[in-house]
């Protein structure tokens, strides 16, 4: 394989993969310098010449003549007088020679692996310049298409074919995948998995529900309307704080929309995840009602060293503010980053279709019932809105406990 043919399709490889010139003759030179330095010990008295577009490469090494008896004939940088000239007749001590080194000089199996060299070195820089285009793209939206489903994540390809991936953990329950069809999510994290990049995507992120947000949402895109902060529950709820840098703009109804056309869009994309957006506040007990919506709050305590509040309602009240299965307190919690423990403020009413705890010692013992008290729960209709795993998390009970309770509760009301 001659110098020309080498090059040649070296380029259009290189061409094909959009790597630039420069990096392709970087490339070019660094390979034929080791080939160089594997045949002479060093490349420092050469010259690597190599015109990409034509396919010409020139190789020279230069060396010092010296009298045939020097101490200096084996130098990598000198030649022997009568070596010279052997090259040209009239060369002369101290003259510098210019010799042509040929890629044939190099051998067949030299050249087939500077080749192979080549190509996995064009392979290498794609990997490297794929990481670090999509490491900064972190956070941005991207449509894909979906290629392959396997069995814990969904492979997509963008526009330019380069393999991402959604894995399980990353995709709205409800979400449901075919072959061909376009995908909206976000860059969640790049991994360099045995040297080669792994996009991973996410629909479940925060971040995924911001940058939709400022798609269909101009004055949030324009800076005019700014995010505080987003909570999830992927596919069934979330709490959206927003806050209007115009007091003639009313951030909420912006974000909705006339009739929720804004939002709808939005919602859609998430599977019907509910969305509430809250108006922004710096006031915390303000934030706090806002974020329980729609329950209405009688009153509240704020204990900010312990980073838990005390929010009184009226009976009606404490199912709208625990939510289907805990959700809506739950997400309450994390967008004030307190823990929300809700009471029933029961002054001047009777509730006679729910169950005070304290009816109950004689199944289940003092100790727990206090417990569940202590995070609010103080009747038979506020345990049981809350599904099992709400309860583990609150409180300090056991599976088992919390399963016995259940089964209690629910027998009394059937």
């Amino acid at each position: 394989m001659n110098s020309g043919v080498l090059i040649d399709s070296f380029a259009d490889f290189a061409r094909s993969k959009n790597i630039d010139r420069p990096t392709m003759i970087k490339i070019l030179e660094d390979v034929f310098r080791t080939m160089i330095r594997k045949k002479f010990g060093t490349d420092d008295n050469f010259d690597v010449i190599i015109n990409a577009e034509s396919g010409d490469l020139e190789m020279w090494r230069t060396r010092e003549i010296v009298d045939d008896d020097s101490e200096d004939i084996w130098d990598y940088d000198k030649i022997p007088l009568a070596e010279a000239r052997r090259i040209q007749a009239d060369f002369e001590v101290g003259e510098q020679v210019a010799e042509e080194v040929k890629l044939e000089d190099f051998g067949r199996r030299v050249v087939q692996t500077a080749r192979q060299t080549l190509i996995q070195k064009i392979k290498d820089l794609e990997k490297e310049l794929l990481y670090q285009k999509y490491k900064d793209q972190v956070g941005d939206l991207v449509n894909a298409e979906v290629y392959q489903l396997v069995k814990n994540e969904v492979i997509l390809v963008d526009s330019e074919n380069n393999e991402l991936s959604l894995p399980k953990g990353e995709q709205i329950p409800k979400d449901r995948y075919r072959k061909g069809e376009g995908v909206k999510a976000v860059i969640h994290r790049v991994d360099m998995l045995n040297g080669s990049p792994k996009i991973i995507l996410s629909r479940t992120s925060p971040v995924f529900l911001e940058r939709l947000f400022e798609t269909e949402i101009p004055e949030i895109y324009d800076g005019l309307i700014s995010i505080r902060k987003i909570v999830r529950e992927p596919g069934e709820r979330a709490k959206v704080a927003v806050e209007s840098y115009d007091d003639r703009i009313d951030p909420v109804g912006a974000c909705v929309g006339m009739k929720g056309s804004r939002i709808h869009s939005i919602v859609r994309e998430l599977g019907n995840e509910n969305i509430d957006v809250i108006n922004y506040t710096e006031n915390l007990e303000l934030l706090i009602s806002r974020a329980l919506s729609p329950a209405k709050i009688s009153s509240m305590q704020i204990d900010r060293d312990a980073k838990r509040v005390s929010v009184f309602l009226k009976p009606d009240q404490v199912s709208l503010a625990i939510g289907k299965g805990g959700q809506n307190i739950k997400l309450a919690s994390r967008l004030v980053d307190l823990e929300i423990d809700v009471f029933r403020d029961t002054e001047g009413q009777e509730d006679d279709e729910d169950v005070d705890l304290s009816e109950f010692t004689d199944e289940i013992d003092e100790w727990i019932i206090e417990e569940l008290r202590r995070v609010g729960l103080d009747t038979a209709k506020s345990v049981l809105a809350l599904n099992k795993e709400e309860l583990l998390r609150r409180t300090d009970l056991e599976e088992e406990t919390v399963d016995y309770i259940l089964d209690i509760l629910r027998q009394e009301f059937e």
